[in-house]
């Protein structure tokens, strides 16, 4: 909390983890301290927590600035100087601010200040397991708008699943070879339940780092127009035994394969004009045996033994002993025998169902570059009662959702009301520190500490960032006059936050564009995707947070400076 004195004086705390130094930069809008503040003082009163200083102008002017709860040397003098724009101040610390003993110390007395929530919010990582555990064990969930306090389910949410990574056809390979000869079953069946993962389930709430995933059909309210047209092919989620495998899982470049049964050999199990088709095993047994025609090249790139690149529907094409494809038929045979032989029921995957199985429907709240498809539009998902931006679902060629899901975002939904009470599993979640944890992870992942900020829709560049530090701590607010009560602002504590440097390239002219492309090339800058008015409103977040040091400390290389909430 901070109180504004006469004549504007700003005050702001600022200390790095791991570092026993705690700085405080004291500065308005047209004093210069170098010239104008004579015989400048700065005393240090610990039994009061606050900081004195007082010089000379045309007057004498005294100011009080409230101290963070910090171990500070007593013992060391207190440094100071007058600069162009700004009087700094440096103490010294016993211990830095992150130590596990100081955070322990701050969760005692915020406890017995009765500040519980307030601290639990400060201190507590983004973790998505802690949601998972909190949610799955409260018995049911009503989802309400942060912003109005609307219903947005009917009925509880009971089930809740960790939401699978987007990179679910590779965790398949690394945990069982690329081989097809080794674990190719294994891992067609991994991959399988991967991606039936995606699909959204009512009743059933998916969760990731920053959104939560909900069957449009547990919306009290569904405004869009009829979505007949990304329905009619879709099949259904559920996953009949854990020896079959329901579906076939289709690389967008790939060509569906000619697979026959031997008691049929005329039969074709995949449609000749392009439109790939599942098969859906009714039992765990195998159903019938097959003969399977591959490519030699191709086996090397292809884990699966259901879908096999094979032109030519008409023939059987007999691999060489020793291939890939021979050592699965002779798998498949002997598996075969002495079992009962199952007709295959098989359904035809639309376009839109491809898709969901090749495009990214996982984070929608920063899409990465790699992750991108152009076969998939995000619709913006509004409060139905005060259209608030809640979250975005994915549309291929219909007016619906694709996976009949729609993404939430955490950081716009509550859990109960009142909204961000205690028992809100969401209250700390905010739009700053989703945005900041994500380019942590791509900072620690990548080693990516530049990042481009693009529409998803248009692609066009709307956010330049650097990230320069990771583990900063700040708070600011205006000084107190001699008279004025201190009362209510001697409890600060200091706030962890990411300092960084940004550019608002929301207007940027062809030239200006042109260049930031060329930064991003020349500096191996990550590329991110998001929501217009999530990106809008970073940046009207970050332009707030300017003002925060001295103009001094404003602009680096033609980047404004900020911070942002950790």
């Amino acid at each position: 909390m901070s109180t504004q004195n006469p004549t504007k004086w700003r005050f702001t705390w600022e200390a790095q983890s791991h570092v026993p130094i705690l700085r405080l930069f004291i500065f308005d809008s047209y004093t210069n301290p170098s010239t104008q503040c004579h015989n400048l003082k700065v005393h240090l009163n610990l039994s009061k927590s606050l900081v004195l200083v007082s010089f000379f102008e045309d007057l004498e002017v005294s100011l009080r600035v409230p101290a963070p709860r910090v171990l500070i040397d007593s013992e060391t003098p207190v440094s100071f100087r007058a600069l162009d724009d700004h009087i700094e101040v440096k103490l010294v610390l016993l211990l830095p601010v992150d130590h596990p003993i100081v955070t322990s110390f701050d969760s005692v007395f915020n406890l017995s200040q009765g500040n519980e929530i307030s601290f639990y919010d400060a201190s507590k990582q983004l973790e998505m397991d802690s949601d998972l555990k909190i949610l799955c064990s409260g018995g049911g969930v009503h989802f309400y708008c942060r912003s109005c306090s609307f219903k947005l389910t009917k009925n509880h949410i009971r089930n809740f699943v960790e939401m699978p990574s987007v990179d679910w056809r590779e965790v398949a390979d690394n945990w069982f070879g690329t081989c097809c000869c080794s674990f190719g079953g294994v891992s067609e069946k991994l991959v399988t339940r991967y991606a039936n993962a995606y699909t959204c389930v009512e009743g059933t709430c998916q969760l990731n780092s920053t959104t939560i995933t909900i069957s449009k059909n547990d919306l009290v309210e569904w405004k869009f127009p009829d979505w007949v047209g990304c329905q009619r092919n879709f099949s259904g989620p559920d996953f009949k035994h854990d020896d079959g495998v329901s579906e076939a899982i289709l690389d967008s470049g790939s060509k569906c394969a000619g697979i026959k049964t031997c008691d049929d050999s005329s039969e074709e199990m995949c449609a000749s004009k392009g439109k790939p088709r599942f098969m859906h095993y009714e039992n765990e047994n195998i159903a019938s045996k097959f003969k399977c025609g591959v490519k030699e090249e191709e086996t090397n790139d292809d884990a699966s033994f259901l879908l096999l690149p094979e032109p030519n529907l008409s023939k059987d094409v007999a691999s060489a002993p020793g291939c890939c494809g021979h050592i699965k038929s002779q798998a498949l045979n002997h598996m075969d025998e002495g079992c009962t032989h199952h007709v295959f029921e098989t359904k035809e995957i639309s376009e839109n169902q491809k898709c969901l199985l090749n495009g990214f429907l996982g984070n929608i709240f920063m899409v990465r570059s790699f992750n991108q498809s152009a076969d998939i539009e995000w619709i913006e998902y509004v409060c139905p009662h005060c259209s608030s931006l809640l979250g975005a679902y994915p549309c291929g060629n219909g007016s619906g959702p694709i996976d009949l899901g729609v993404r939430l975002f955490k950081c716009y939904i509550s859990t109960c009301l009142p909204v961000g009470g205690s028992g809100d599993s969401f209250r700390k979640y905010t739009l700053e520190r989703m945005f900041t944890n994500q380019l942590l992870e791509s900072a620690k992942d990548e080693s990516s500490y530049r990042t481009v900020v693009r529409d998803v829709k248009t692609k066009s560049p709307l956010l330049q960032i650097v990230l320069l530090n990771p583990n900063s701590w700040c708070f600011t607010g205006y000084c107190l006059g001699a008279d004025e009560n201190t009362g209510s602002v001697l409890n600060i504590n200091l706030q962890p936050v990411i300092k960084v440097l940004f550019s608002d390239c929301n207007n940027s002219s062809e030239s200006k564009s042109r260049m930031i492309e060329d930064w991003e090339t020349k500096n191996l800058a990550d590329e991110v995707f998001m929501l217009t008015r999530q990106i809008k409103e970073l940046i009207k977040s970050l332009v707030s947070r300017k003002d925060i040091l001295p103009p001094s400390f404003s602009c680096l290389q033609g980047l404004s400076l900020s911070s942002m909430q950790r």
